[in-house]
C-alpha cells in the first residue's frame, strides 16, 4: 500500500464493490472529454478484477474516492496490461496518478513476474509516467497479438484509424516493460560497475591501513 497525507494506495476487494459505477461513470466521462477512447467496461467486469485482487483503488481517509487502475493478461499470462487508469477529477495534477501507477506495476510484478507489462496511451503525463517505471516505447507490433485485447479497442472513438492503418499504429503510445530485458541491462550494469566497485573498496582499504600505520608510528 501507498499513501500520502490525503490519499492511500491500496489492493482493491470485496469491501470497494460500492465504488464500482462510480469508477467505469468517470471512465466513460473522462473519454469523451479527451476525444479520444478507452475500452468501455461495466461496473460487474470491475467488482470480478476487484475480487481476483487485480486491482488498486485510491481513497481518502473518509473513503471517498480518488482512482483506480486493474490488471489484464493476455497471450496465456505472457502479456500484462495496466489499464483503465482513471483519477476523480477533484483529486488531478497532485500526483495521484503516478502513486497509483507505481501502486499497479508493483502488483504486476508481484503476480506475473515474468509477464512482459504494456500499455496504449494518448496521456503525456501517463507516458513520462511510465518511462519512469522502465517501459520502453515499442511498435504495436512487439505488443500482445491475442485478438480479445484488440477487440477491446472498439468502444474507442479512434477504432476505425486502427482499423485503416491494418492495427501497426493508431494515436496511442504503445509503451512495454519487458522483465528479461531490464534483467539483462542490470547485469550489464553491474559487469561494467562491478571493477569499479572494487576499486573504490581498494582504495578505501589502502587509506584505512595508511591510516592504522600512521597511528602506529604515532605511538613509538
Amino acid at each position: 500500500m501507498q499513501q500520502n497525507t490525503h490519499v492511500n494506495v491500496l489492493t482493491a476487494g470485496i469491501i470497494h464493490f460500492q465504488y464500482a459505477e462510480q469508477i467505469c461513470n468517470e471512465m466513460e466521462a473522462s473519454a469523451r472529454a479527451r476525444g479520444t477512447g478507452i475500452a468501455k467496461r461495466s461496473p460487474d467486469y470491475i467488482i470480478q478484477k476487484m475480487m481476483e485482487g487485480k486491482a488498486v483503488i485510491a481513497l481518502t481517509p473518509d473513503k471517498t474516492w480518488v482512482g483506480f487502475c486493474y490488471i489484464e493478461t493476455w497471450s496465456h499470462g505472457e502479456y500484462v496490461a495496466n489499464s483503465g487508469l482513471i483519477v476523480n477529477p477533484e483529486f488531478r495534477k497532485l500526483g495521484v496518478a503516478k502513486m497509483i501507477k507505481n501502486a499497479i506495476f508493483q502488483l504486476s510484478r508481484e503476480k506475473y513476474p515474468s509477464a512482459k507489462i504494456f500499455g496504449l496511451t494518448t496521456g503525456l503525463a501517463v507516458m513520462k509516467i511510465n518511462s519512469d517505471l522502465g517501459y520502453e516505447p515499442v511498435t504495436y507490433s512487439e505488443l500482445t497479438q491475442d485478438e480479445e485485447f484488440w477487440k477491446g479497442c472498439r468502444s474507442c472513438v479512434n477504432f476505425e484509424i486502427l482499423q485503416s492503418k491494418d492495427r501497426k499504429n493508431c494515436l496511442c503510445t504503445g509503451m512495454l516493460f519487458d522483465p528479461a530485458e531490464k534483467n539483462k541491462m542490470d547485469e550489464e550494469y553491474s559487469v561494467r560497475n562491478k571493477p569499479k566497485l572494487y576499486e573504490r573498496l581498494l582504495r578505501l582499504k589502502q587509506r584505512l591501513l595508511l591510516k592504522k600505520n600512521q597511528t602506529e608510528l604515532k605511538t613509538l
